[in-house]
């Protein structure tokens, strides 16, 4: 073998031996977590969670992305335990703590956290609606203001949803209706589902509730004029006071539609929907990028791709 030949098979090996060494040793493809405590508040119309903390979706996709609580990560958490009229002070509380950033679960926990602040970076978590329609955000790939987060496809959903119901009770032709009235975005979706009800030719009966008192007043109503099926839609209240709708539900032999699985986990008959764990890591990566500095006016909001 000649000294040019040597030269080309000696080159040769080295390009091998780099791209060998390229795949035992991938590139880092997240970046290391700046070296601070951050403060990460969570603020949640619903009710307050087993252990006092975030979800665990949340806490996992943070943890995934190398923040481990009590080392770089502290999190405040406030509930308001279905009772929207105690999430602004509850927002102020965490403006004046001064966390980093703000998680908020729902819809009225989203508007009470913008209205407490201008400045903290706020993202919506899921089960808030749809949030251009409900005013927390300007477009979905160009939020504004401190606001961006995870949207709901209302339109959609609520369509599919009211088809699924009808497909597994194809009697039915009375449907009630129990959502959180108090809420901007759950009343649109209760809107979307009357439209799609009109198309599949059955009469709505709605329950509009704003606190957790309101729902022995439903539940009598619909005692006394029992509905073929029953549709709820999920948002901190209705999901804080899901026992009490799933045993109405099973007391009354009312078949019944929910948006989330968690509430089927607990004995509901059925739900159809987007992965709300999966909605929080999705929250998670939007945690991270705003903490590293990015400004969520200019973080895309994203819709769900999997249900």
């Amino acid at each position: 073998m000649g000294l040019d030949e040597r030269a080309a098979s000696l080159h040769g090996l080295a390009g091998l031996m780099l791209a060998l060494g390229i795949l035992a040793h991938p590139a880092v493809t997240v970046a290391q977590v700046p070296a601070r405590t951050f403060h990460v508040g969570h603020l949640s119309t619903g009710a307050r969670s087993p252990d006092g903390a975030p979800p665990v979706a949340l806490r996992e996709g943070l943890r995934e992305l190398g923040y481990v609580e009590g080392r770089n990560v502290l999190y405040e958490t406030r509930f308001a335990e279905g009772h929207t009229e105690r999430l602004p002070a509850l927002a102020a509380e965490l403006v004046g703590l001064k966390v980093d950033v703000i998680v908020a679960q729902g819809g009225p926990a989203g508007r009470a956290a913008r209205q407490a602040t201008a400045s903290v970076p706020i993202v919506i978590a899921p089960a808030a609606g749809d949030l251009v329609a409900v005013g927390l955000i300007s477009s979905l790939s160009r939020p504004g203001g401190n606001v961006t987060g995870l949207t709901d496809e209302s339109v959609q959903l609520s369509a599919k949803r009211m088809e699924l119901l009808k497909e597994t009770v194809p009697k039915a032709s009375h449907i009630a209706v129990l959502w959180n009235d108090n809420d901007q975005g759950m009343t649109l979706r209760y809107r979307e589902i009357e439209k799609a009800a009109r198309i599949l030719h059955l009469e709505v009966e709605p329950f509009g509730v704003r606190s957790p008192d309101d729902f022995p007043r439903a539940f009598s109503t619909m005692g006394r004029n029992r509905p073929d099926a029953l549709f709820l839609v999920a948002d901190g209240l209705t999901t804080a006071n899901r026992k009490r709708v799933i045993d109405f539900a099973a007391a009354n032999h009312v078949p019944a539609m929910y948006e989330t699985s968690v509430i089927v986990r607990d004995g509901g008959l059925m739900s159809y929907g987007p992965d709300q764990g999966e909605g929080f890591q999705h929250a998670a990566r939007f945690v991270d990028r705003i903490l590293r500095g990015a400004r969520p006016a200019e973080l895309p909001a994203e819709q769900p791709t999997r249900y």
